[in-house]
Parts: C-alpha cells; sequence; structure tokens
C-alpha cells in the first residue's frame, strides 16, 4: 500500500477553532513570558550533568602538560630504528624506564632506548615510540635473555606514537563557552582542567500539590472510594528528567484551610503545580484560593487530552510572586499538560533553548479521530518494521483516566486540530517521548 500523508484527509471534517481556547502554541507563549533565567550556582561536576555553563572555560596550561607516550613500548631516536624489520632487526642499548606519573631522568642518548608506560612523558631528544609487540621483548624475556638490550622490529617515524604538549587543549584556549550543555564529555574536559565543580544555571525547584479529598498516599491501607495519587508522582519523575528538583508536597483536602496551608508550604520554589480543581465542573474553593493567593487565568487549551488549564502567580509574603502551573486532575492529561508546558518553563529557567521535541514520521496501524477540534495527542508505541519504516500502534483505550496507556508509549502521535482523521496507513508526527534502544 502507497503511504499516505494526513494533508490529503481533511475531508468534510475541517472544525470551526473555539475563540476561548488557545492553541498549544499560544498557551505556551503566554506561559513562559512568566519565567526568566535563574541564578547561577556553583555545583560539583557530576551534580551538573544537564545544567548549563554559567561562565567560560580557560585553559591554565597544556593538556597533556608534556609529550607524552600513546603506547606502551621504548622511546627511541626515529634515525636510529631506520631499515629495522622482523628479518633485520636494530639493537639499541636500554638506559632506563619511565613509568606513567614519573619523570626521565635522563636525555635519550643516540644508539639507546627507553623502556616506557602508555602516558609517560617521552625523554628529551626521543622523537618516537615503538610499541612493545615490534620488539623482541618477549622472547627475551621466555629465553632469560638480557634486558639491557632490545631489538626493533620496526623502522619509527617521526612523532610516532607520541603525543605532543597541548595536543589536546592548548594554555590559554577557551574550551568551553558559557551556555553550553553539560553533558559527560564537557563534564570530563572541566575536570581536565583542574576544577572540581563548575559554575552554571541552578535547577529549578518545582512545588506540587495534589487536591482532593478522594486522595490516597502510596502506601496508606486502601480505602472505599480513594483512589492513591499518582499525579504527584508521575509529575516529580518529569520535573527531575527535565532536570528541576521535584519538591512533593503532598495532599491538600478539598477545604480553604487545607489547600492554602499547602500552597503556603510551596511558595518558596520557583515553580508551583498543582493538579486537579481547574476545570468548569470542580469545586470553586480551589480556584477561589488560587485566585486568593495570587493570579489565575483559567484557560481552555485546544488540546486533547488536557484542555483545562490554569496557570497565573502566587504572591509571596515578601512581594515577588511564583509562577503556578494548574494540571488537570486525569493523570495522562496531567502528564501531557506539562510534557507541552511544564517541560518548556523548566528549560527557560535552566537557561536552555526552546525546543520542540524529537520527532519522527510514522505510518499509523490504528486511526486517530478528531471529533471535536482540538489538537489530539494520542498515546502510541512507535517501533519500525521490515523495511525499516517507523510505524505507530495505539496502547488502547484513549481515555484521559487510563493511566497505564502512558506507559506503555513511546510517542504522542499528533492530529492536528483542523484534520477530523488520520487513518490506519496514513502518516503523523509522532513527538517521541523516548528513544528506545530496540528501534535504533
Amino acid at each position: 500500500m502507497a503511504k499516505k500523508s494526513h494533508e490529503h484527509h481533511d475531508r468534510p471534517h475541517r472544525h470551526h477553532y473555539d475563540a476561548e481556547m488557545l492553541s498549544v502554541e499560544e498557551a505556551r507563549e503566554r506561559i513562559l513570558s512568566y519565567f526568566e533565567v535563574l541564578p547561577v550556582e556553583s555545583t560539583d561536576l557530576v551534580d551538573s550533568l544537564g545544567q548549563v555553563l554559567a561562565e567560560d572555560m580557560v585553559a591554565s596550561f597544556d593538556i597533556p602538560p608534556l609529550a607524552n607516550s600513546a603506547m606502551d613500548g621504548y622511546a627511541v631516536l626515529a634515525s636510529d630504528t631506520r631499515g629495522a624489520s622482523t628479518d633485520a632487526p636494530v639493537e639499541l642499548v636500554v638506559t632506563g624506564v619511565v613509568a606513567a606519573g614519573q619523570l626521565p631522568d635522563h636525555p635519550l642518548e643516540p644508539g639507546t632506548a627507553i623502556r616506557i608506560m602508555t602516558g609517560a612523558p617521552v625523554p628529551e631528544n626521543a622523537d618516537a615510540v615503538v610499541p612493545f609487540e615490534d620488539t623482541d621483548e618477549l622472547e627475551r624475556r621466555a629465553s632469560g635473555g638480557s634486558s639491557e638490550a632490545i631489538a626493533i622490529h620496526l623502522h619509527a617515524e617521526p612523532h610516532g606514537n607520541v603525543r605532543g604538549a597541548g595536543e589536546d587543549i592548548e594554555s590559554g584556549e577557551t574550551v568551553l563557552e558559557s551556555g553550553q550543555i553539560l553533558r559527560a564529555g564537557e563534564i570530563g574536559v572541566i575536570a581536565s582542567l583542574g576544577h572540581s565543580t563548575a559554575k552554571v544555571i541552578r535547577r529549578p525547584v518545582v512545588a506540587i500539590v495534589s487536591t482532593g479529598d478522594e486522595l490516597l498516599q502510596p502506601g496508606d491501607e486502601p480505602e472505599p472510594g480513594k483512589i492513591f495519587n499518582s499525579n504527584a508522582f508521575s509529575i516529580a519523575a518529569m520535573v527531575k528528567r527535565y532536570g528541576g528538583v521535584p519538591k512533593i508536597l503532598g495532599i491538600a483536602k478539598d477545604t480553604i484551610e487545607s489547600l492554602t496551608a499547602a500552597l503556603e508550604e510551596a511558595l518558596d520554589a520557583d515553580l508551583v503545580v498543582t493538579s486537579a480543581g481547574v476545570s468548569k465542573g470542580d469545586y470553586d474553593v480551589v480556584k477561589d484560593v488560587l485566585s486568593s493567593k495570587g493570579e489565575i487565568a483559567l484557560w481552555s487549551v485546544r488540546m486533547r487530552p488536557a484542555k483545562p488549564l490554569a496557570f497565573g502567580v502566587l504572591d509571596r509574603k515578601d512581594g515577588t510572586k511564583v509562577p503556578h502551573l494548574g494540571l488537570p486532575g486525569n493523570p495522562v492529561s496531567a502528564m501531557v499538560a506539562f510534557e507541552q508546558f511544564g517541560r518548556s518553563a523548566i528549560r527557560l529557567m535552566m537557561g536552555k533553548p526552546e525546543v520542540e521535541k524529537p520527532s519522527v514520521e510514522a505510518i499509523m496501524d490504528d486511526p486517530i479521530r478528531n471529533h471535536d477540534g482540538r489538537r489530539v495527542y494520542a498515546r502510541v508505541q512507535v517501533y519500525k518494521d521490515e523495511s525499516g519504516a517507523y510505524r505507530a500502534k495505539s496502547t488502547g483505550n484513549q481515555s484521559s483516566g487510563v493511566l497505564s496507556s502512558m506507559s506503555l508509549a513511546n510517542g504522542l502521535a499528533i492530529c492536528p486540530d483542523h484534520i477530523g482523521m488520520i487513518d490506519a496507513g496514513e502518516i503523523a508526527k509522532v513527538e517521541m517521548l523516548d528513544w528506545p534502544d530496540d528501534i535504533f
């Protein structure tokens, strides 16, 4: 079957936009306008993984600081090995040994060799290193021969197996620039410059408050009519994944006193995230308390799941404000909304550029139906077929309360708001939640 594109599949299903609903992009732009890059901190190197460097890193010395051996072998004058081969070896007198971490105690003289280990400084006058395997060292040891001489079986080239001083990094060189995201390689480079810490933009602390009389904490005894609080833990995991520091504050009951106390405890964070209490049918107490503690706009976003979204600011006692993101209560809606908005806010606070999630174009095994003109984020499992093409299959029931569908998904297949359906066999853009090893 020829691949079809959803661009040809809007059929008679075009929808009229609800003027009260924001697009995902409009909502994200408004939300991000409330955030700014956080201050700089000094962090232990390993802990700085994924943070943004806040200063240029300039080398104060050469790396390596001295010319050193790239091999275990013998430091020689290349000219002394001219014409050497297995059939016509050149014998040289061994005048010493240089181990890694030691300095040579004498220069190399013509007609001699100095045994040397990988990383050890090359003796003065030596311009090449002959590997052990290109000598008769093993044969000499086996036969009990003298270690005061060595037969060279290789015509060495000048500078062969010698790492020059400053070959990696030269003194005065700007090795890393402010604004770079620190990965394992960058952290290794900083350590090679002798630093045990790095100046980076600090991680945002995200306070997470769950609301609802029906919630129990995981570990509590089950009760009739109650459900366990999953949202706090899935959102906390996402905060941590994207570089933030999650601060789970527990469950606020549907009372003014309980929610007020929870929010008071959350105000020292860089972002407050609540779940539930933002839909039109939710208890007014949630909206009333959030409004009384600051400013809140109850937005509808043209997306499914996660149409109801609250965003605003909460007032601190010192007159400053902290952004507040109110997520829907349904667990899938909360995760999808945080993926689209919370992730971007964390990146901005950490000084990272706004980038889209990695995506692929995949052939759908199952249709995505869009019945109300919202952008649909369908939970799918992306895989490769025998031809190497990406395909995406539904993870099952797409209800926003079916959290297991997220655990089965590695991507969100998108049906645009102006498209009535993407049918099986057609191509959809899939935002990847993960890059599993088995499809790459």
